[in-house]
């Protein structure tokens, strides 16, 4: 039977070196890999790309790798919620690529496709095109972009099984998917680890082909960007 489990978070980071890229699944704070991130931070790998919708919050999530600088360079497509991001950002300490929201997700899509570059009409016109090889189709212009290349992808689903194979919950599902498929490595954790043969094969999201390393987690925190309530 195939096993890819591992211990731990801090076992399922080895190798992790300085000057790699990662990509991290997760939309704001939903879906996050959350203690993948803790062990990243604790490895000390200096240098990193980080390849994620956002940076995360100030005290959590890829905050924590801004805090100890360990991120060199992020490519996202929403920085709002994250004031160090910005101050670094501004500072010229942190290297900052904004791309799309539609593109970033179609750059991990065709890495995982091994589809090494793809033509969108999305960015032409703006500075997100300063560069690149335009050509126009059916009257329209469009950017060339090219597949994202990560040494590591991790990513945070509700469920998996011993093989790899994994159920994402709700929106947490976002780029997890996406990202699972384009790591040369990729390691997942899971809030609930069962044995090979309990999923339904209906209803997994990714399967096991993709996935190197799993892990279950212990007591996800699971915070909200930004709470509103109202009285009565």
């Amino acid at each position: 039977m195939i096993d890819k489990r591992v211990k731990d978070a801090s076992e399922a980071v080895k190798g992790l070196e300085d000057n790699m890229t990662l990509m991290l699944g997760g939309f704001g704070l939903c879906g996050i890999p959350e203690k993948a991130i803790e062990a990243i931070r604790d490895n000390g790998a200096k240098g990193l790309t980080c390849i994620s919708n956002n940076a995360g919050v100030d005290d959590f999530g890829l905050g924590y790798l801004l805090q100890t600088r360990q991120i060199k360079k992020m490519v996202s497509s929403y920085v709002g919620e994250n004031a160090l991001f910005e101050k670094q950002m501004l500072s010229g300490d942190l290297e900052v690529e904004l791309v799309p929201q539609g593109t970033l997700a179609e750059r991990c899509r065709a890495a995982g496709a091994g589809v090494p570059a793809f033509f969108t009409p999305a960015g032409y016109g703006t500075e997100v095109a300063e560069g690149k090889e335009v050509r126009w189709f059916n009257g329209k212009p469009h950017v060339l972009e090219h597949a994202f290349e990560a040494d590591f992808a991790f990513v945070k689903a509700w469920k998996g099984d011993a093989a790899g194979n994994l159920i994402f919950k709700g929106t947490a599902r976002n780029f997890n998917p996406l990202m699972a498929m384009a790591g040369k490595i990729t390691v997942a954790e899971v809030e609930e680890l069962v044995p090979v043969g309990e999923l339904d094969p209906n209803t997994v999201h990714t399967p096991s082909i993709f996935v190197q390393r799993i892990f279950e987690g212990q007591q996800y925190e699971k915070r909200i960007e930004q709470r509103t309530t109202r009285e009565g």
